[in-house]
């Protein structure tokens, strides 16, 4: 009995004691009862959880060498401090951040040289397009701004993408019950049976993009999601002919946070989908294993736009290969209340119509 002192109810969380009138344990908050060899097989679980472990080998990236480097430099907006990369034929005068003036300013040694790139696949025209399509449909959208609505610059831009390669061993464990409800003519009875339910098994995740540049929102970038890999080329710098490049400012370690959390999340919901036939579950604990971590750098392609209106910027991006288009646009407040004042008197026509409905019958 001493191994099972102490002991928490699975079910309540409550502290469980010997009912010497049943012989078995039992909880006194919630009366469930439970075998003595069930709780020494549960305790016996939770002493051999292992804590998760979820560390990268970030040291194989190579850096840039004199050849690589060529005519690339970086150029420094002097207003936002945003760095990106592009050839000496490039007219990189423009910020594509903050739309004020850049100059170039330090070369790249020193710094991690990508192992891929995505070329874009998509030109500007198919941008503007994406621009105009994205535009359609919006009810809440200001008409003004639908005539008004200008691009003030577009910019091809090659992000910096920090990729996670690993397979996961992972061992789950989940708190699950099954009710079932009958009555005589007396009572209603419910009786919930409490299980503890184990998954073990694995998942390999294949490069799982982090954006490497702290300027670009991590929400607008994600939404751009996904990239289609089996296009991506060994890394040349010679992709970056008549484009702009940014340069990371987030290294793989500072990044290792969030792809932890996606791997992390998609392991979780993988596993509790395979928890079936109960009427709740619910994850009681467990631990991932990251087994041969590796990151990789990569250049995804991507079209930056902005548009002002009212005094106001708004930015868009556009996957430049796919060409999913994401981005935030202005609401006329005065169409938002007709449109929910509108709603509001469908639901109460609605409401009085099932009260009439219930008071004639």
């Amino acid at each position: 009995m001493a191994d099972l002192h102490g002991l928490k109810c699975p079910c309540c969380g409550g502290a469980i004691e010997f009912n010497s009138s049943v012989q078995k344990m039992k909880c006194p908050y919630c009366d469930t009862e439970f075998e003595m060899e069930t709780l020494k097989a549960y305790d016996e679980e939770l002493a051999s959880d292992n804590s998760t472990n979820m560390n990268w080998n970030t040291d194989a990236i190579e850096t840039w060498s004199e050849e690589d480097e060529g005519d690339l430099g970086v150029y420094v907006c002097q207003s936002c401090g945003g760095e990106i990369v592009s050839d000496e034929n490039t007219a990189a005068s423009i910020c594509p951040f903050c739309d004020n003036p850049i100059t170039l300013k330090g070369r790249l040694k020193g710094e991690l040289k990508p192992d891929y790139i995505i070329p874009f696949k998509l030109d500007k025209k198919a941008a503007k397009e994406k621009f105009a399509e994205h535009l359609k449909g919006k009810k809440l959208l200001p008409r003004v701004f639908k005539d008004e609505a200008h691009i003030d610059e577009i910019k091809g831009m090659y992000v910096p993408y920090w990729l996670f390669d690993s397979k996961v061993d992972a061992h789950m464990r989940y708190k699950a019950t099954r009710t079932r409800n009958w009555s005589d003519s007396r009572y209603n009875y419910t009786e919930t049976s409490h299980f503890a339910v184990i998954r073990e098994g694995n998942i390999s995740f294949s490069h799982v993009p982090v954006d490497g540049s702290e300027k670009m929102a991590d929400d607008l970038m994600e939404s751009l999601e996904p990239y289609n890999f089996k296009e991506a080329v060994p890394f040349q710098s010679a992709y970056f002919a008549g484009y702009f490049a940014d340069k990371y400012d987030v290294d793989e370690k500072a990044s290792i946070t969030r792809a932890n959390e996606r791997i992390r999340h998609s392991t979780e919901a993988k596993f509790i989908n395979t928890v079936t036939g109960y009427s709740s579950v619910v994850q009681d604990g467990g631990n991932i294993q990251l087994v041969d971590g590796q990151t990789h750098y990569a250049m995804y392609p991507v079209w930056i736009l902005n548009t002002t209106w009212n005094g106001e910027k708004y930015l868009f991006a556009m996957n430049g290969q796919t060409g999913k288009f994401v981005g935030n646009l202005p609401v006329d407040k005065s169409l938002m209340k007709k449109y929910f004042a509108k709603a509001l008197g469908i639901t109460t026509l609605v409401a009085y119509a099932l009260l009439a409905l219930i008071w004639f019958i």
